[in-house]
This record gives C-alpha cells, sequence and structure tokens, in this order.
C-alpha cells in the first residue's frame, strides 16, 4: 500500500524559512512524479513544485520555494524561504506516473496518491 507522509510544517514568522519532507513507501517509484500542492481555507489546491523527469516550480513561488529529492531514500524536499502570512495553508505531497514523453505533472488530476498534508501557518 503506497504511503506519503509529509513532515516539517509548523508556525513560523514572516521572512522565515521552513523545509518540508515527503517519504515514499509501499511501493516502486520509478517513472513516478513526486510533487507538492498546498490549500488555503476557502480556496483550491493550489500546484507548487514537481520532480519527475525534469524539476519543475510554480512562477508565483519561484525563487522562494525550491524542490529537491533523494531517491535512494523515496524523499522529496519542499524548501521554503522568505515566507509571508500568504503562505499560510495545507501543504500536500502528491505522486503521480509519469506518461511517457512527460517530464512532469502539473495538475492535482494527475496524481494517484496524496498524504494527509502539514501545516503551514505564518504570523505577521
Amino acid at each position: 500500500q503506497v504511503q506519503l507522509v509529509e513532515s516539517g510544517g509548523g508556525l513560523v514568522q514572516a521572512g522565515d524559512s521552513l523545509r518540508l519532507s515527503c517519504v515514499a513507501s509501499g511501493g516502486t517509484f520509478s517513472g513516478y512524479g513526486m510533487g507538492w500542492f498546498r490549500q488555503a481555507p476557502g480556496k483550491e489546491r493550489e500546484f507548487l513544485a514537481t520532480f519527475g523527469d525534469n524539476s519543475y516550480t510554480a512562477h508565483y513561488v519561484k525563487g522562494r520555494f525550491t524542490i529537491s529529492r533523494d531517491s535512494a531514500k523515496n524523499t522529496v524536499y519542499l524548501q521554503m524561504d522568505s515566507l509571508s502570512p500568504e503562505d499560510t495553508a495545507v501543504y500536500y505531497c502528491a505522486a503521480g506516473k509519469l506518461p511517457p514523453g512527460t517530464w512532469f505533472l502539473t495538475r492535482s488530476r494527475q496524481y494517484d496518491y496524496w498524504g494527509q498534508g502539514t501545516q503551514v501557518t505564518v504570523s505577521s
């Protein structure tokens, strides 16, 4: 059974940094893309960054958020810098099979597995 477990969220002040981790287990993730999304209260789930055959970061967080991975540990990270109260949300990790010829996945419906989420709260 595939499981994704996020960690690293918490309460921080504006300008601080956090690093989220997501550990995948229960399957073989070769050929899978791993991504990060977030959902703030009353808003739709929002794509942030992904790692497939290549990495891609949404323009609205690029320069502040950096995705990385350790394939040997089936772990993907999201380094978040210069956090602001607008970054307050539940952050989710997801995994999805990469179709042939697709370098990365940016839509939530493309992902098959999701973690339970980790809360990030940024105070002003």
